[in-house]
């Protein structure tokens, strides 16, 4: 649910009945993983998704079926060899939910949406089976080799994680930062693609004509400055291996400087616009500043895939993807083109006690630290 903070966050404030539809599990192929979230409100309204729109609407009677009895309710949606393709997911898997009703009392689950939609490090751990099957647990309240485990921010299952009962644990990390230097049009079609994707933007140029509200409406940040003195200031405490860095400013001046101090910096992904001979000469001059083959290699440029488009939007859609891609480790090949699950993760799904990350002890879940909904 923490996905769909913001959206739910007023409905819960306000009082509405609202239920929360919640992956708890994923079997061979499904369009989404765990954790993926829908609401439904009493009125029948419907926030968020948890597949293609396979199974949605069944989802929507489970939703309406707790806010009825006020009691979390859960159910299996997919293919199996007795229901065929009944059940809903046309990719041929299997996914577990759990509906209930979202209750504003719920201090925990509160607090995980508050700092979820504001952006912040959040975290929500909801028992997904047995008798405490709904109840919402302080994940500070989970011990230190599990709360190590988790130092990844990645949403999964921990069996028998509570009591023998497994325990979903909800993470939302803040959005990568995608910071644009030059206010162009590529940057403007950059930002714009960029916020859609789910990136925090910063767009900095030294023109204060160009870095506009008006030119940029999706941008988080305008920031009017050299490009290389942002980075090396406020930029230098806000980045992490997540951000990517895109040097759109056509000017060697800026350049140059801007991408040797973003190849100083951990950031994980650094790229740059140009022509091929742009290209040469700039890695040319960036030696001359002291730049060194091995962080040279790190640079990305000419930036983007080869799409074959050329327009500003057609543009920014291939240096997108080319961020995503080296954020994932994709190849960037068309998927006809390769074998096995085409998303990563969506492999079916192992034994439960062979799960990776040790499953906390009774002892570590102290009861007074769990809520139910």
């Amino acid at each position: 649910m923490l996905e769909i903070a913001r959206d739910l966050l007023p409905l819960a404030r306000s009082g509405s009945p609202v239920a929360v539809v919640t992956v708890t599990r994923v079997a061979s192929s499904a369009p989404r993983g765990v954790g993926a979230a829908m609401a439904v409100t009493g009125d029948g309204a419907v926030l968020g998704s948890i597949s293609g729109g396979c199974v949605e609407a069944d989802a929507v009677v489970l939703a309406h079926a707790a806010l009825a009895t006020g009691r979390p309710q859960s159910a299996r949606f997919g293919f199996d060899d007795a229901a065929a393709h009944a059940a809903g997911l046309a990719c041929g898997g299997q996914v577990d939910v759990l509906a209930q009703r979202l209750d504003p009392a719920d201090t925990i689950t509160m607090r995980a949406l508050e700092d979820a939609a504001a952006d912040k490090p959040a975290v929500l751990a909801v028992v997904t089976t047995g008798p405490h099957t709904g109840l919402t647990v302080d994940a500070t309240t989970l011990d230190a080799a599990t709360t190590a485990c988790l130092a990844d921010r990645e949403t999964r299952i921990l069996p028998g994680g509570y009591d023998g009962a497994d325990l979903l644990v909800l993470q939302r990390a803040p959005r990568a930062r995608l910071i644009v230097l030059g206010a162009g049009e590529h940057a403007a079609a950059l930002c714009q693609v960029g916020a859609a994707a789910g990136f925090a933007v910063t767009v900095c140029d030294p023109w204060a004509t160009l870095v506009t509200r008006e030119r940029f409406p999706a941008a988080d940040e305008l920031v009017v400055a050299l490009p290389h003195e942002y980075l090396a200031g406020p930029a230098a405490h806000e980045t992490d291996a997540r951000t990517a860095v895109c040097v759109l400013t056509h000017d060697e001046r800026l350049d140059v400087p801007a991408i040797g101090q973003a190849l100083s910096m951990p950031v994980g992904f650094v790229g740059a616009m140009g022509a091929r001979a742009t290209v040469a000469h700039r890695a040319d001059r960036l030696r001359d500043a002291g730049v060194d083959d091995v962080d040279l290699a790190r640079l990305h440029s000419p930036l983007g895939l080869d799409l074959g488009g050329s327009n500003p939007v057609e543009t920014a859609l291939s240096v997108l993807a080319e961020i995503v891609a080296s954020q994932h480790g994709g190849s960037g090949r068309p998927l006809r083109e390769a074998s096995g699950p085409i998303h990563r993760g969506s492999a079916v799904v192992p034994h439960p006690r062979a799960a990776t990350c040790p499953a906390p002890t009774t002892q570590s879940l102290a009861r007074p630290g769990g809520t139910r909904p």
